[in-house]
């Protein structure tokens, strides 16, 4: 395999603090996708932009680029556009031989050090001859909200048979084989209004009610395979008011679907128990937002990405997620999709950082893939 050249991998951080500094929460894709346009664009390559956008809310949709290969096989490489909100300005420093935010929030290489990669494996495959295989490029939009921009995506598009996602923060060289069915779960309390110093009994408080439903609830880690978590609770005007309306919101996912469908149940019922009890009405919207997938080891993409990360000097390992990814929503229309271990660390959180090392080897990765792609397994 013939290693990345010292000015790619240069360029390769140059782009990665120039995407991390473009801000592009979910829904506001836009200079982000205006930037990965120009780019592929600038190397000669045609960006086309799906109709996600309007459909997701979002001020982009997705885009799709290719580059011809010498054989009639390609691959697909995905990354996703958005971040979670940046709640300070993102100014990328490398401390200590990694990337890091020089203000208290995010770095965004969730998942722009994907991003950053894919483009330079873009750059360095279209200033050679043809590559062995052809590449599909694919840049998706609102993946940190349920994966509606992937959701949203035609797969029937895609000439390739298989591809990989690199989008989950864990040491290179891990490939998810499992990840769960997700539910949100929504609920809102109506009580009675009433002055809570002169005539509390006359409200009905809907705080109380949902901390009732709560209080009854299994959360955290509740097997191996099943988690749940309520994330936001808000209700109630003032201390000297009994709360007429409350919400919370809550989640629960699972490898296994038939366990997350009877704790979804299991939490419905706790929440109608509890309004019951507190006198106050219900209202619960339910949503299955994205459904996993298992795959096997001797799955062709599965076995690729093995031969890959060993010609790089990983140790292939495959592992089970409790998170979600693009490929659920690709492996849930048809198409086969591995995650692949980008080696970020503490992504969603103001420490998020990534090595100089993990960012290169995410590259030789993508290189390997593509050329290890060629190879027939005997």
């Amino acid at each position: 395999m013939r290693r990345a050249t010292d000015a790619q991998r240069a360029r390769l951080h140059e782009t990665f603090a120039e995407l991390c500094r473009i801000e592009s929460p979910s829904r506001r894709e836009r200079r982000c996708s205006d930037r990965v346009s120009a780019d592929l664009r600038g190397i000669g390559l045609e960006v086309e932009e799906d109709d996600a956008g309007p459909k997701v809310g979002s001020d982009s949709g997705n885009l799709l680029a290719r580059i011809p290969g010498a054989g009639a096989e390609s691959i697909l490489f995905c990354a996703h556009l958005d971040t979670v909100p940046p709640l300070a300005a993102i100014e990328p420093v490398l401390v200590d031989g990694g990337w890091e935010n020089a203000n208290d929030g995010i770095l965004g290489a969730d998942n722009k050090a994907a991003v950053a990669v894919v483009l330079e494996l873009a750059r360095r495959l279209a200033a050679a001859p043809a590559p062995p295989v052809g590449i599909e490029l694919l840049f998706t939009v609102c993946e940190e909200i349920s994966l509606l921009g992937a959701k949203e995506f035609d797969v029937s598009r895609l000439h390739s048979d298989f591809g990989y996602v690199f989008d989950h923060a864990s040491p290179i060289g891990q490939i998810v084989t499992s990840s769960p069915t997700y539910h949100r779960i929504i609920a809102d309390f109506r009580g009675r209004a009433a002055h809570a110093g002169i005539r509390p009994e006359d409200g009905r408080s809907a705080i109380v009610a949902a901390a009732k439903a709560i209080a009854a609830m299994r959360l955290g880690r509740i097997d191996a395979q099943t988690t749940a978590n309520v994330g936001t609770i808000s209700g109630g005007t003032a201390a000297n008011v009994v709360a007429e309306r409350c919400r919370l919101e809550a989640e629960a996912r699972s490898l296994d679907a038939d366990r997350v469908e009877a704790l979804v149940t299991e939490i419905v019922d706790h929440c109608n128990d509890a309004a019951g009890a507190a006198e106050c009405d219900l209202d619960l919207t339910v949503e299955r937002l994205f459904d996993g997938y298992r795959t096997k080891p001797s799955a062709p993409h599965t076995a690729l990405a093995e031969r890959a990360l060993r010609a790089c000097g990983y140790e292939p390992q495959p592992i089970v997620t409790g998170g979600g990814s693009d490929a659920n929503a690709f492996e849930a229309a048809g198409f086969p999709c591995a995650n692949l271990a980008n080696g970020t660390e503490r992504n969603h959180e103001p420490g998020e950082r990534v090595s100089v090392d993990a960012l290169e080897g995410m590259l030789e990765v993508a290189i390997a893939l593509v050329d290890e792609a060629a190879v027939k397994p005997r």
